[in-house]
């Protein structure tokens, strides 16, 4: 690959919540094969596993103790962070339980309670851990993943398929007020971190192909302009965007891969 001094992140020390998943893998594999030592902080993580390069810690990102300890490794053997992902997330799983994707009167309070812990708890601890470091360092860029649906309520129609099989379903709360809160931390810690050379943005998605049920992805595509999912590879432009040099003097911003999702 042709070095660009822009997008180039040779010698950086990354993290990346959630990095075993769908979409963090595409993220470690890019920072990565642009340089970076990459810390990939997951619940699902094996202890060590990884190719010099890359390294996996097992991390409860709800836990501070938890990004602690691991943040402590990553400063003792390759230095403090440059780049942190907030990829880490929980949303309601096709096969939820037919309370939690019932009716909004009902949301169970403890399904709610566990989405908002990862998705905004698990967020700030390491923005205050990893992100603390940064700043007593004078450097760095966070990226804060969010989602289309933190900015736009979701389209319950596209989910009509399932309760015209004789469903109840209804595409929950709590992942979009989770997403939503991303926002104005990013913009909070943009102002608070702006003189110590911490730069945070939000990078917003919309839907990611996965294999979804047929009927679901036609009426998706029927709905977005450009009139299909993204790639998971699709998002990693904007991340190394973000993270990089090309961004220098982007902060507090969103920046949002959705196809026009948004745009209608």
């Amino acid at each position: 690959m042709a070095a660009d001094p822009l997008f180039d992140l040779s010698g950086r020390v990354a993290v990346v919540t959630g990095g075993l998943g769908q979409l963090g893998a595409e993220y470690v594999g890019a920072l990565a094969a642009r340089g970076a030592w990459v810390a990939i902080y997951d619940v699902a993580a094996e202890p060590g596993d990884g190719d010099g390069r890359v390294r996996t810690y097992r991390v409860d990102v709800t836990s501070r103790e938890s990004v602690e300890a691991a943040t402590r490794d990553v400063v003792r053997e390759w230095g403090v962070p440059h780049v942190l992902v907030n990829n880490a997330a929980l949303d309601s799983p096709p096969d939820a339980p037919a309370e939690e994707v019932g009716p909004f009167e009902t949301y169970p309070e403890s399904s709610y309670e566990a989405v908002m812990d990862v998705n905004v708890k698990g967020t700030l601890l390491c923005c205050q851990v990893v992100g603390g470091e940064m700043a007593a360092a004078g450097r760095g860029s966070i990226v804060n993943v969010s989602s289309v649906y933190g900015m736009l309520s979701p389209q319950q129609d596209l989910y009509g398929f399932r309760r015209q099989a004789g469903e109840t379903f209804t595409k929950p709360v709590a992942y979009s007020v989770s997403k939503s809160a991303i926002f104005n931390l990013t913009r909070y810690l943009a102002t608070y971190w702006a003189r110590s050379g911490v730069r945070v943005n939000t990078l917003t998605l919309a839907g990611v192909w996965n294999d979804q049920p047929r009927e679901f992805l036609e009426e998706y595509e029927r709905r977005v302009p450009l009139g299909r999912m993204a790639e998971a590879r699709e998002a990693v432009g904007a991340l190394v965007f973000l993270a990089s040099d090309a961004s220098s003097y982007v902060t507090g911003s969103n920046l949002v891969v959705d196809g026009g999702w948004s745009a209608w």
